[in-house]
């Protein structure tokens, strides 16, 4: 029987709902690999390991990932017991390392590519996935009753294109781009801002806070945004300022969901 660090698991996405995921995943001891695109569009920056494809690496509660650009890099990685993360969108590293597991966290709000014959489990988050189809696990990502369920066969719901609510509000916490162009920021993640503040400048428009709260998540400062895209998050709560620099209640939640799907395809006795 396998020990658990000799299963590899590798991780589609890296963003702040993965890296819940990654971070359970890491802590009980599998080997992982994050595969991301050449440029993240991360909104919750300081809570998203995606980040180290900018900065070479990212520490989220005290769990580090360093970018890697060769397997003798990602091997080393394993090696000192840090998670490694390479560009690669098209998914080459799964053919070539044949993982025991694939996860999709990606969280595009439909599948980019995810087959179920990727690997001998694949799961799927969000928007996308049908289990028994495209992956043998699906997750449900959705806030609500069914938060983190695991879908053995069927679809995940449908993306409603509504955030969820936070102290009451909802769609107005999430700021989309006017206009395309090169974001300047002005506030950072985890600044009190007032509504109608000022946050950023693309190109000569101006980005203000719809309301009143923590800067949550922005858009990484000099990112070629199109327009009508997702390019900041505030939370009404100010008194949750700290938030913004660690994994989210929903990213635990999915994570748990995660952990317990890799564990029913490593025991496929209860799939």
């Amino acid at each position: 029987m396998k020990k658990i660090s000799d299963n590899l698991i590798i991780i589609r996405g890296g963003g702040d709902i993965a890296t819940g995921s990654i971070q359970k995943l890491y802590r009980v001891g599998f080997k992982i690999l994050i595969l991301e695109i050449e440029k993240p569009s991360a909104i919750r920056r300081k809570a998203s390991f995606c980040e180290a494809i900018y900065d070479g690496e990212s520490i989220i509660e005290n769990i580090k990932c360093v970018y890697c650009k060769s397997m003798e890099e990602i091997e080393n990685c394993w090696k000192n017991k840090v998670i490694p993360i390479v560009a690669d969108p098209e998914g080459k590293y799964i053919e070539m390392l044949k993982p025991d597991i694939v996860i999709d966290a990606v969280l595009a709000k439909k599948n980019m590519g995810t087959s179920i014959d990727m690997a001998p489990g694949v799961i799927g988050l969000g928007p996308g996935f049908d289990a028994g189809k495209n992956c043998h696990i699906a997750i449900e990502t959705m806030r609500g009753h069914n938060l983190g369920r695991l879908i053995f066969s069927g679809p995940t719901m449908a993306n409603t294109g509504t955030p969820g609510i936070i102290k009451g509000v909802g769609k107005e916490r999430v700021i989309y781009s006017e206009n395309a162009g090169i974001i300047k920021n002005i506030s950072e993640i985890g600044d009190i801002v007032e509504k109608d503040q000022v946050i950023a400048k693309i190109g000569k428009n101006s980005v203000k806070a719809t309301i009143s709260g923590v800067l949550r998540g922005i858009i990484r400062d000099g990112y070629k945004v199109p327009e009508h895209f997702k390019i900041a998050d505030i939370d009404p709560r100010k008194e949750e300022q700290g938030n913004s620099f660690t994994i989210s209640d929903k990213a635990r939640a999915v994570g748990g969901a995660v952990l317990e799907a890799v564990f029913c395809l490593l025991n496929k006795e209860q799939v």
